[in-house]
């Protein structure tokens, strides 16, 4: 478990229909099926730091379900070559971004969000109305910032798929801006 004795957010663990919700959501228990869509989302504490990292799996056969599994690591190494040949980039350009990536894919984006602010814990909590700390529409300030202790601002993107029927989703998450 390399260390890890707390997390820093609930530890989430969706499957089928309920991986269409976001983070905030909790939505009722289910039962993984044979032929399942699943996801993982867990926010460690590694040597007082936050992490966050989150996959997608899928059990059984369908092509579709394999597809999108197939397709958040691609977008995700898309979005973050986009951050790094940007070196002015806000969250809501990476969000649009993000956003266009996933619909060129053939997929809807099912995040509020597409990352946030990481650091070490205990950080201070970051309010809904601190826009400056999320990848997300209206964030206008650059990414490549000091925080308030003159430390460098290091992001989690986060890429949240969503089958066009919205049958299904997946998830996808790392830090994004170191090598």
């Amino acid at each position: 478990m390399f260390g890890v004795t707390r997390h820093w957010h609930k530890r989430i663990v969706r499957a089928g229909e309920n991986t269409l919700e976001t983070f905030r959501a909790n939505p009722p228990d289910r039962i993984i099926a044979d032929d399942d869509i699943l996801f993982l989302d867990f926010g460690p504490i590694f040597e007082e730091w936050e992490a966050d990292f989150g996959r997608t799996f899928v059990l059984g056969d369908d092509a579709l379900k394999r597809r999108l599994a197939d397709d958040l690591p691609r977008i995700w190494d898309a979005g973050r070559a986009y951050f790094r040949a940007h070196p002015e980039i806000t969250g809501a350009e990476l969000f649009d971004r993000v956003v266009e990536l996933s619909e060129e894919a053939g997929w809807h984006f099912g995040g509020e969000i597409a990352g946030h602010l990481v650091g070490e814990f205990p950080h201070e909590k970051i309010s809904g109305d601190e826009i400056e700390s999320y990848v997300a529409p209206g964030s206008s300030g650059p990414m490549r910032r000091l925080d308030p202790s003159g430390r460098v601002c290091h992001w989690i993107l986060e890429v949240h798929l969503v089958e066009p029927d919205r049958r299904f989703g997946g998830f996808y998450e790392e830090l994004l801006d170191l090598p």
